[in-house]
């Protein structure tokens, strides 16, 4: 079974594999009888705690006896009263740690969720955030968007736009941002405007740079041809969000 996005499942003989590929990708770009360019994809082979327990009640002691006050003698009145001990002064209580913001990266502090695109041509994504952790899914396309849900340490959880992914060394993923294209056929124009010329068109799983966005637009680079395309023909960006 595969899917567009591209992965190949470990151990288990599956193979999904995205039909583009980081800067050299192989879909052919062609040029219709009107002038505009169609880049196609490739047709062959994308805490709570535990609640913790709670103390016994504590029981009310019972109301002391009182006992005989002493008569007044002169040997008692004469008896200094002894001095009262030094008090220290109780320690200053520590100030309670803010809650930490789920919004923030444990490690980084960076938005959670945010996008990171795949550095090189593979990335493990294992069940855990350790070497000693299953290997789920390897990620085989350079350049493919994949969304951060959670850090820990120098690991980071990802998932790609099926939803499908683990636990990545942050080494495999990089900084530069990507989009995949999610609708059948997308028109790239030359301004952020459905009004503008059109540039060039992509088929659903054609891989781009992205370079600009409004909140409803985004201009990216798909295989040397640029142009704006509405947001939501696109996975791999933040609704609303905006990049300069």
């Amino acid at each position: 079974m595969t899917g567009f996005w591209g992965f190949r499942a470990v151990g288990i003989g599956m193979m999904l594999a995205i039909g583009t590929t980081w800067g050299t990708l192989p879909a052919a770009a062609q040029v219709s009888a009107g002038g505009t360019v169609s880049v196609a994809a490739p047709t062959a082979g994308g805490l709570a705690a535990s609640p913790r327990p709670k103390p016994n009640p504590i029981h009310a002691a019972a109301a002391p006896i009182a006992e005989p006050v002493p008569e007044s003698t002169p040997e008692a009145a004469a008896t200094p009263a002894p001095a009262a001990a030094p008090t220290t002064p109780a320690p200053a209580a520590k100030p309670a740690k803010p809650p930490r913001d789920p919004s923030k990266g444990a490690v980084t502090n960076l938005p959670i969720p945010r996008f990171v695109s795949l550095k090189g041509n593979e990335g493990n994504a294992r069940r855990g955030p350790s070497l000693t952790h299953r290997i789920d899914w390897v990620f085989t396309t350079p350049g493919m968007p994949l969304r951060v849900t959670a850090e820990h340490e120098n690991w980071r959880r990802v998932e790609d736009a099926e939803g499908l992914g683990g636990w990545v060394h942050y080494a495999l993923l990089s900084g530069v941002r990507s989009a995949i294209l999610t609708a059948d056929l997308a028109d790239f124009r030359m301004q952020p405007d459905p009004a503008s010329a059109v540039r060039f068109q992509a088929e659903r799983g054609v891989i781009g740079r992205l370079l600009a966005c409004t909140p409803d637009w985004c201009r990216m680079n798909v295989q040397g041809e640029r142009g704006w395309v509405e947001k939501s023909a696109l996975w791999g960006v933040i609704p609303g969000e905006i990049l300069e």
